[in-house]
């Protein structure tokens, strides 16, 4: 892996928790060091392992981890569980006793660094974009309550990987400083596209905090490539007859959409998922939802086969599918191609279905970390 950048300052220090496959400490790299990780899933911590051999991962539960015990930092970043704040899911929030609701042992943490001196200027706690609406919003305005009484202040911006990538791949990040830090020249006064989008302001307007930061970064660059660019063409693929039952799965509307492309004679490589949709008549039917447009859809978590993207390709008049690749998956979140990715198929997809994009972490650290972190103002206890 790269090594950190050292500079007259020193290097900056990072805290990953829930730190999965660790694409976020590549992502902070340049600029900051992991020098503490943690995450319970055994499988994830074996592809961060292989790949940061020299940090300390804490492969345990957030819940028997305590903030006197962890070393001092400038950053603590949080990709919590999002399993009750997406759509897939139930919805439930940051209700106790959920999955998501491991941000408040976060906040535990935090509190137990804060008490020892040790709380990081800057954080970041990342997750789906329904972060900002679940339960119409009452969920985003407790854990932003729950940083500023923290000693922090706080705004959040929506950063989509397609800006960097060829995947749509929405997500939301809430960041806060010190108060004490000089944070107001990484400000703006008011709301901007494409980072504060519609959900972005709705939940600053339940937040309802005079306080709020409109964080200010500048217009991201073009997305670069297509997803045709980064796939393996000479990954083997499905039968004739399983390609022929996928494509029975096409609505009328994908069907049109399959037949532009085999009519118009070029070569194309497409993605698509299977989802449950309800038919004319209210009756839930598997549908192929597929798309050409060289972005492919978010990775997710192997969690039943309608979760696992499929990759049709037209060539000769002919369409051949078969299952993404774990490699295909690595590059779609801006690892190199010297990611380590051991275990099996569904390992890897899950390391990185659960992961932050590198470049997305990238331009967060390069635009507001490393200047907000130079500061170097903790939160003192009170």
């Amino acid at each position: 892996m790269r090594a950190t950048r050292t500079t007259s300052e020193g290097p900056l220090r990072a805290l990953d928790f829930f730190a999965g496959s660790g694409l976020v400490s590549v992502g902070l790299q340049p600029h900051f060091d992991t020098v503490w990780a943690n995450d319970i899933c055994p499988k994830k911590a074996a592809v961060y392992s292989a790949n940061f051999p020299q940090h300390e991962l804490m492969p345990m539960d957030l819940r028997d981890v305590h903030g006197g015990e962890l070393p001092e930092a400038d950053l603590a970043w949080a990709s919590f569980p999002c399993q009750d704040l997406s759509l897939a899911g139930n919805m439930s929030g940051l209700n106790r006793g959920t999955r998501s609701s491991l941000f408040w042992e976060w906040i535990r943490v935090l509190a137990e660094l804060k008490a020892n001196d040790k709380c990081p200027s800057i954080l970041c706690a990342e997750n789906v974009v329904g972060f900002l609406h679940a339960g119409r919003g009452k969920h985003f305005k407790a854990a932003y309550a729950a940083l500023r009484k923290l000693g922090y202040v706080a705004g959040a911006v929506v950063l989509d990987a397609s800006w960097f990538l060829p995947q749509s791949r929405p997500r939301v990040f809430l960041i806060a400083v010190s108060e004490q830090a000089p944070w107001r020249r990484l400000a703006q006064a008011a709301p901007s596209a494409p980072f504060h989008n519609r959900a972005v302001i709705q939940a600053a307007n339940v937040a309802d905090d005079p306080e709020w930061v409109w964080w200010s970064l500048p217009s991201p660059r073009g997305r670069v490539g297509s997803f045709w660019e980064i796939c393996d063409h000479d990954a083997p693929t499905d039968s004739s007859q399983k390609t022929r039952e996928l494509l029975k799965l096409l609505s009328e509307s994908n069907q049109r959409k399959l037949q532009t492309i085999l009519r118009s004679g070029s070569f194309a490589v497409g993605t698509g998922y299977r989802r449950t949709r309800p038919d004319d008549d209210g009756r839930k039917t598997q549908r192929l939802e597929i798309r050409f447009d060289g972005i492919a859809g978010c990775l997710r978590t192997p969690e039943g086969g309608s979760s696992r993207q499929i990759v049709l390709i037209v060539k000769d008049g002919t369409v051949r599918s078969r299952l993404m690749t774990v490699r295909e998956c690595a590059r779609l979140m801006g690892a190199d191609e010297q990611f380590v990715l051991p275990g099996t198929y569904n390992d890897g997809y899950r390391a990185m279905g659960d992961a932050v994009a590198v470049p997305v972490t990238g331009f967060l650290s390069e635009h507001l970390f490393a200047p907000l972190a130079r500061g170097r103002t903790k939160v003192s206890a009170a």
